[in-house]
């Protein structure tokens, strides 16, 4: 599914479009759902995540993690208990996310996990992990391509 967003409203009606599709298909899932974000800086990775935690019911607002590398924020949803949102952008290696936790974080299938610049540690992101690519188009847009 490819879309493009005007401005940051129209991401947020992406991100619930492409919420409710992945909610949809990820019911046979073992481990937590994953999502792989993928755009040059400024391309609007952080905003989409933090479109999917309002739609998710978060009342935090989600803040780049890129320099504590990632941050847990409690949802409330019926199958999801956490998102957890990454940001791989300083991360020289794999061995580097393995430290963090991350395969107990993406072994749970209560988590949410959103990861920005998985090509960074892409021998870690799970098979079954969903991609969105962002990228600039002119007047300011974004397109998005969700898989």
């Amino acid at each position: 599914m490819k879309k493009i967003s005007k401005n940051t409203k129209e991401t947020g009606e992406i991100a619930k479009i492409f919420l409710e599709k992945i909610l949809k298909t990820s019911a046979k899932q073992k481990g937590a759902l994953v999502v792989a974000l993928s755009g040059d800086l400024g391309a609007g990775k952080t905003a989409f995540t933090q479109a999917v935690g309002k739609h998710l019911g978060l009342k935090d607002k989600i803040k780049s993690p890129t320099f504590v590398i990632f941050k847990k924020y409690k949802i409330k949803s019926k199958k999801y208990k956490f998102l957890y949102h990454f940001d791989a952008y300083r991360l020289k290696n794999e061995k580097e996310l393995l430290h963090l936790g991350w395969e107990e974080i993406i072994g749970n299938k209560e988590h949410i996990v959103f990861i920005e610049w998985p090509e960074n540690v892409s021998g870690v992101i799970p098979s079954n992990a969903r991609y969105i690519y962002i990228s600039h188009k002119e007047k300011g847009h974004r397109s998005l391509e969700l898989k």
